[in-house]
């Protein structure tokens, strides 16, 4: 997210601009959200069985390498 985005973002909800600290505060905050959602969707794609790893086109082994990869990575 560029600052440009944060800024227009919450300016739009606020009716004014983002001082620089706030932006920057909240691109933190977006960034911790996505990796929770990274960390949870690949806690979920571990308790998976063969069949249900299947059905949605994933072997056990793409399961393992996405899960060994840092939340951080895209």
């Amino acid at each position: 997210m560029t600052q440009a985005h944060t800024q227009t973002a919450l300016g739009y909800l606020t009716g004014r601009q983002l001082p620089p600290a706030a932006a920057a505060a909240l691109r933190v905050v977006v960034l911790v959200v996505k990796w929770e959602e990274r960390r949870r969707t690949r806690r979920g794609l571990k308790r998976l069985d063969a069949h249900l790893l299947n059905d949605i086109g994933l072997s056990r082994r793409d399961v393992e390498r996405e899960l060994a990869r840092p939340v951080w990575e895209d």
